[in-house]
C-alpha cells in the first residue's frame, strides 16, 4: 500500500510538473512574440538614432546650467510627446552652473630647459588658476597610501595622480571604479598637504592624446586648488621623465563656479490600465560634459529611453503599470536631478516598483546588472532565454546606475543596461564623444532589449 501510494504520488507530481512546464512554455512563447514585435519595430522604424543626431548636432554639449541644457530639456519633452507619451511634464530642480571659460593650456619643463606642451583640460567643478597660472615641481603618486605617506612633502608642489586603469579587467568599468578616486577626491586630498595644483591621469584604457574631464569634489576644510586632467600619453611621458630627472609643470585654467540655476528633469508617461499607481522608471541623464556632444554619455541612454515609450505605443501595448521615461538632469557634476526625483517621490508617496537605467553607452548589448532582492533576482534571471536572440546573455548582480541608485531607499528594484564596455573609455568625458562614434544598429539593439525588459516587468511585476 505504501509503495502504491508513493508511485501514485509520483505520477501526480509528474502530471503537475508537466502541466507547469506546458503553461510556462506557452507563456514564454507568447512573450517572445511580443518581444520580437518590439525589436522589429525598433530595428526597422526606430527613431533613437535621429533623435540622438538632433541632440548632438543641433544642441551639442549639455552641461547643467548651460543654455544648451535648457534647449535639451525642451527638445526631449517634444520627443516624448511625439513618441506617444500620454503625459509629458518637467520636474524643476536647482543645479550647479560651472563654466570652463577659455581654452586651458599647459606645459612641462625638463631639466635641460625643454618645454613640452600638454594635452589637458580642467576637471569639472575645479577652480581656475587665474591669469598667473600654477607653476611648480611635479611629484608623482601612484596610490592614496603613497599620497598620505608623502604628506607635507607635497607642500607647494603640483601632485600628479598617475593611477592607470587596470587593463586586466574585462569589464572596463571595474578599472574605472578603482581609479576614479584620483579625479573625484584627489585634488581635495592633495590640498590637505599644501599642494597648489593637481594633474590627474585621464581615466581611459587606451593611450591617446585626448584629456578626459569629469567631476571633482572639494573638501571645505582645505583650500580649493586648480585641477586638470592630462592625456594618457602625456601621463606616460611625465612618469617616464620623473624616473631620472625633476620636472616642473605650468598650467592655466579659466573656469568658474557661478550661482545655481533652475533646470529640470524631463518626464514622459504611459499610464497603466490596471495598476497605474505602480510606476516603472526607465531613463538616463540629459546633461553632458562640455568637451564634446555627449553622444555615448548619455545621449544614448536618453534616446533609448524615449524609444522604449515609442515602441510600446507603436505596438499598441497597453501597460498594466505606469511606464515613466525620465531624463535626469545634472548627473555629471552634482546629481541634483536624481535627488529631486527621490524627494518628490517621497512627498507624493509614489510606488516606484522598478527602475532601469542606461548610462553605459549605446554599444552592443551584453547584460543587465541587477540590484534587487534575492527573490526578485531569481524571478528576473528566469527571463534570460528571451534575450539571447538580441545579444544579452547575462542577468548578473551589479549597480543599477547613479541616477536610480537613490531609489533603493524606497525598496525599488533596480537594473542597469550593460552593453559591451571595451570602447566606452575611449570617448568617456572626452572630445571624442561625438555622434559619429555611435552605431545606429548597436544603439537600437540596446533600446530593443530595454523595451523587452520593461515589458516583462510590467506584465509580471517583481
Amino acid at each position: 500500500m505504501f509503495v502504491l501510494i508513493k508511485i501514485c504520488y509520483g505520477k501526480i507530481a509528474f502530471t503537475f510538473y508537466f502541466l507547469f512546464l506546458s503553461i510556462s512554455s506557452r507563456a514564454q512563447n507568447a512573450d517572445s512574440i511580443v518581444i520580437k514585435k518590439l525589436a522589429d519595430e525598433i530595428l526597422t522604424n526606430g527613431e533613437a538614432y535621429e533623435n540622438l543626431r538632433f541632440l548632438c548636432k543641433k544642441i551639442g554639449p549639455r552641461l547643467s546650467g548651460s543654455p544648451q541644457a535648457q534647449k535639451a530639456v525642451e527638445a526631449t519633452a517634444k520627443m516624448l510627446r511625439e513618441a506617444g507619451a500620454d503625459t509629458v511634464y518637467l520636474q524643476p530642480c536647482m543645479v550647479p552652473h560651472w563654466v570652463r571659460g577659455k581654452k586651458e593650456k599647459g606645459f612641462i619643463t625638463l631639466e635641460n630647459g625643454k618645454k613640452i606642451t600638454l594635452n589637458l583640460c580642467a576637471l569639472g567643478n575645479s577652480v581656475g588658476t587665474g591669469a598667473k597660472g600654477v607653476n611648480a615641481s611635479v611629484i608623482e603618486v601612484n596610490s592614496i597610501a603613497q599620497l598620505n605617506a608623502l604628506g607635507k612633502k607635497l607642500k607647494n608642489k603640483i601632485v600628479f595622480f598617475n593611477f592607470p586603469m587596470n587593463p586586466a579587467h574585462i569589464n572596463t568599468f571595474d578599472g574605472y571604479s578603482e581609479t576614479a578616486v584620483s579625479r573625484g577626491r584627489g585634488p581635495a586630498m592633495a590640498a590637505k598637504y599644501g599642494a597648489i595644483g593637481v594633474m590627474v591621469r585621464s581615466l581611459a584604457i587606451n593611450p591617446d592624446n585626448f584629456p578626459h574631464t569629469g567631476s571633482t569634489v572639494y573638501n571645505d576644510s582645505f583650500p580649493k586648488i586648480p585641477a586638470v586632467a592630462i592625456s594618457t600619453n602625456d601621463a606616460n611621458f611625465i612618469s617616464k621623465s620623473l624616473k631620472n630627472q625633476s620636472v616642473r609643470a605650468s598650467f592655466f585654467t579659466y573656469c568658474n563656479m557661478l550661482p545655481d540655476v533652475l533646470s529640470y528633469n524631463v518626464i514622459g508617461e504611459l499610464r497603466g490600465n490596471e495598476l497605474p499607481q505602480e510606476i516603472i522608471t526607465v531613463g538616463g541623464h540629459l546633461d553632458s560634459w562640455d568637451l564634446a556632444e555627449g553622444a555615448q554619455d548619455d545621449g544614448a541612454g536618453i534616446v533609448q529611453s524615449i524609444e522604449v515609450i515609442r515602441a510600446i505605443k507603436a505596438n499598441g501595448i497597453q501597460p498594466k503599470r505606469t511606464i515613466r521615461a525620465v531624463m535626469f538632469m545634472n548627473e555629471e557634476n552634482g546629481g541634483r536631478g536624481s535627488k529631486k526625483y527621490l524627494e518628490l517621490a517621497k512627498v507624493n508617496k509614489e510606488q516606484l516598483v522598478f527602475a532601469l537605467e542606461s548610462d553605459a553607452g549605446g554599444f552592443t548589448p551584453r547584460a543587465f546588472r541587477l540590484d534587487m532582492t534575492e527573490g526578485q533576482m531569481c524571478k528576473v534571471e528566469k527571463w534570460i532565454d528571451l534575450f539571447y536572440n538580441y545579444g544579452v546573455y547575462e542577468m548578473k548582480p551589479g549597480s543599477g546606475g547613479v541616477d536610480i541608485g537613490p531609489l533603493k531607499e524606497l525598496g525599488t528594484g533596480l537594473a542597469g543596461f550593460s552593453p559591451d564596455s571595451q570602447r566606452y573609455f575611449d570617448v568617456h568625458h572626452a572630445a571624442t564623444d561625438v555622434f559619429e562614434n555611435v552605431s545606429r544598429r548597436e544603439l537600437h539593439l540596446g533600446a530593443a532589449n530595454m523595451a523587452a525588459f520593461i515589458y516583462l516587468v510590467d506584465k509580471y511585476g517583481l
